[in-house]
């Protein structure tokens, strides 16, 4: 039977999948704890060992492994930028699109002492930008030698004004920078370009990161780890929404994946307004996008969102709730593995969820507002309106493992007691039960037809 191997890396578990090519289905799967700490390659032959028991007696061949990972603390980054409205939040949407963990962002010349605490953070890889084409070159070339007087032990992707493209590339040089310059995130005012920045992280990624993490013997065991983890789910939600040359896309969706540490919210849809009389405003969304809130976990970001939405907010998706909730969030965090078992336990659990997926929804989401003009009042939307979005697609554990999901994902809809969040309005509602988003966009990156295909036939419509 010709089989992949697909492999994520992560941050607690090292999951497999092992898939039939022939017959475009699910073998096997398995995990075991990820053991970065001391040889990364201890947890992936423990979950090895238990597909292999599970493909006993079957004429299997497992000859292509393909991997992502999250594991060490996945790719992070910080991004540099001019202004932090604009270029600066232009380079931190294009690193969150590449899948890392924005450690950081910063705007305008860099102090010392923003370059010490950069070194303190110990970033995977900067993203330098800063100025449209044509425009500002003076920050960015400051900025460039700040990095290469303090910081040159740290690979740097530049994606600023072209016009200073030859002077960095002269500092870069002069003191052994590893570097990619590439297109600028934002060539023009308000419009952004994020793709050629994404790439050369993946890239990167790829070359430097996986062996600074000590994972160069999974790279020489498995055909090569290919990206992040949140990467992969990222393209496997665009290849579901859009499509292939030769398979027809579900259209535009929305992905939610609440975990543990962050709650993850991925955008495939333009977010023009849908509404009459709308005027757009502020920075050009990324019709790719990715939001991922540090503060809104399940477990160990329990206490942090405890205290971004207070008790009343938690209380009002369950009522009778026995437990202290700061108590709870503060056991929760300190128990990571913590798995419910109780109605009282599950209940809580339901109740973190359905808050952070709204408070990660409303951070999503473009927003309407009330402008006064002198020609009277006008509507004005800053950021994506989601109202029409089709699919809300639901992953990470809480949701994988609830006895009612769909629950869960209408804490993220739209709301009339507050209008003003684009949230969708009437999405169908998907479930990642079998956990394939993540490999599924890996091996969208070789055989995209078979993973789109794959993912409209195990995404679970609820």
């Amino acid at each position: 039977m010709n089989a992949l191997l697909l492999i994520d890396f992560g941050s607690t578990y090292t999951k497999l999948t092992a898939v039939d090519m022939d017959n475009e289905e699910i073998i096997a799967n398995s995990k075991a704890l990820t053991t970065v700490d001391t040889d990364i390659m201890i947890g992936f032959k423990n979950a090895y060992k238990i597909i292999k028991e599970k493909c006993k007696g079957k004429d299997i061949q497992l000859n292509e492994k393909l991997a992502c990972s999250s594991a060490a603390g996945g790719l992070k980054m910080v991004a540099i930028g001019l202004v932090p409205e604009l270029t600066a939040e232009a380079a931190k949407r294009a690193a969150l699109g590449a899948g890392s963990r924005i450690l950081q962002v910063y705007s305008h010349q860099l102090t010392l002492r923003e370059a010490r605490d950069i070194l303190q953070r110990k970033p995977d890889i900067i993203l330098l930008a800063g100025g449209t084409d044509g425009g500002d070159k003076d920050c960015i070339i400051h900025n460039a030698k700040m990095i290469a007087m303090n910081i040159k032990d740290v690979p740097v992707v530049v994606a600023g004004n072209k016009n200073a493209s030859d002077d960095i590339e002269e500092i870069f040089e002069g003191q052994g920078v590893y570097y990619r310059i590439v297109d600028n995130v934002m060539p023009k005012l308000n419009v952004i370009n994020v793709d050629p920045a994404r790439e050369a992280i993946r890239e990167i990624f790829m070359k430097k990161i996986v062996e600074a993490k000590g994972m160069s013997k999974a790279e020489e065991y498995i055909n090569g780890i290919l990206m992040p983890t949140p990467a992969a789910v990222l393209n496997a939600a665009k290849i579901l929404a859009d499509g292939t040359d030769k398979e027809e896309g579900i259209g535009d969706l929305i992905v939610v994946d609440v975990g543990g540490a962050t709650t993850d919210i991925h955008s495939i849809a333009e977010g023009e307004p849908t509404r009459t009389g709308v005027m757009l405003t502020g920075l050009q969304e990324p019709y790719v996008k990715r939001t991922v809130e540090g503060d809104l976990g399940m477990r160990v970001s329990a206490e942090s969102l405890w205290q971004a939405v207070a008790t009343r907010k938690i209380k009002k998706y369950a009522p009778d709730l026995k437990y202290n909730v700061e108590e709870r969030c503060h056991y929760l965090a300190q128990n990571v593995s913590e798995v419910p078992q109780t109605y009282d336990e599950i209940e809580f659990d339901e109740a973190l969820s359905m808050v952070a997926t709204e408070v990660a929804m409303e951070r999503h989401v473009g927003q309407i507002e009330d402008v006064y003009t002198p020609m009277g009042k006008i509507y004005a939307q800053k950021g994506k309106d989601l109202l029409k979005v089709k699919y809300l697609i639901g992953t990470g554990g809480v949701l994988v493992h609830s006895n009612n999901p769909e629950k869960i994902l209408r804490a993220g809809l739209y709301s009339e007691d507050n209008p003003k969040y684009l949230k969708p309005m009437n999405p169908e509602f998907l479930i990642d039960r079998s956990y394939i988003l993540s490999v599924m966009g890996l091996m969208a990156m070789k055989y995209p037809d078979k993973a789109i295909r794959m993912m409209k036939k195990y995404l679970i419509n609820i």
